[in-house]
């Protein structure tokens, strides 16, 4: 990113805080249309940042959820990889899963809490089980789709080559479907962290979700906003030096974008 880009996307972020602010001083301060509890000023939501960073308070809760984000993510890609070429592998599995699967996807994370408390109770076993009953099927779902998009005619060379069983799998299939395969990931990512939030939200153990519910108790919306702007960060930390490299990465490897 050159020195231009970088200035016009830092104006760009400039312009969006003065229009919060005006936003806050009219319908706050000025028309009194919301309340002062109801809607922050990114003044307010710095000061509260630089609070929480100041007594610790936010560097623990960061490296809390980021470790637990990570355990139930690993988790969950291990099982939603083996998973999604079951669903692929074997035709009645296919059949009969699929469909509970994708049902069940659409349930929110939240709804996984009760079980998650009567079977681990309160504590990070239960975070854990969210996190992963959470992205685990979406994992599955896109390892399915991306080896059944693959064009058939991969499959036919490599079989009029020689290639047999898991040898098709692993020089042909996988490597043709990792671009929907990585794409699938950032989406489990993603839902990993809601469930997450969900979990962190109904325990008492420490973690931006605990920290966001402190914010909603004591009417405090400049914490709640802080917390989101934290997590907003996180997300696009973890896409840009992470996701992002790996996707450029395939996409380079498979000749999907040019080498400049």
């Amino acid at each position: 990113m050159n020195m231009r880009k970088i200035i016009e996307r830092i104006l760009f972020y400039l312009i969006l805080l003065l229009i919060w602010e005006v936003i806050y001083k009219l319908n706050v301060e000025y028309f009194g249309i919301w309340k002062v509890y109801s809607f922050p000023s990114p003044i307010d939501v710095y000061k509260t940042l630089v609070s929480l960073v100041s007594d610790s308070t936010l560097g623990i809760a960061v490296l809390v959820s980021l470790k637990r984000v990570i355990m139930g993510y690993g988790i969950s890609i291990a099982i939603g990889l083996i998973l999604g070429l079951f669903i692929v592998k074997f035709k009645y599995i296919d059949e009969n899963l699929t469909p509970l699967i994708l049902g069940v996807q659409t349930l929110p994370s939240i709804c996984w809490l009760p079980f998650a408390i009567l079977w681990y109770g309160l504590n990070e076993s239960s975070i854990i089980f969210v996190i992963v009953i959470g992205s685990v099927f979406s994992i599955a779902i896109s390892v399915e789709s991306s080896i059944k998009n693959i064009n058939p005619i991969y499959i036919r060379a490599a079989r009029t080559l020689g290639a047999k069983g898991w040898k098709i799998y692993s020089d042909v299939i996988l490597p043709a479907s990792l671009p929907g395969i990585v794409s699938g990931l950032k989406q489990g990512w993603s839902f990993a962290w809601r469930a997450l939030m969900a979990g962190e939200m109904l325990s008492t153990t420490t973690g931006l979700g605990q920290i966001l519910m402190m914010g909603r108790d004591l009417a405090d919306i400049s914490q709640v906003m802080a917390v989101m702007l934290v997590i907003i960060v996180l997300g696009l930390i973890v896409e840009k030096f992470i996701f992002g490299k790996v996707e450029k990465s395939v996409r380079h490897r498979w000749g999907m974008v040019s080498e400049n």
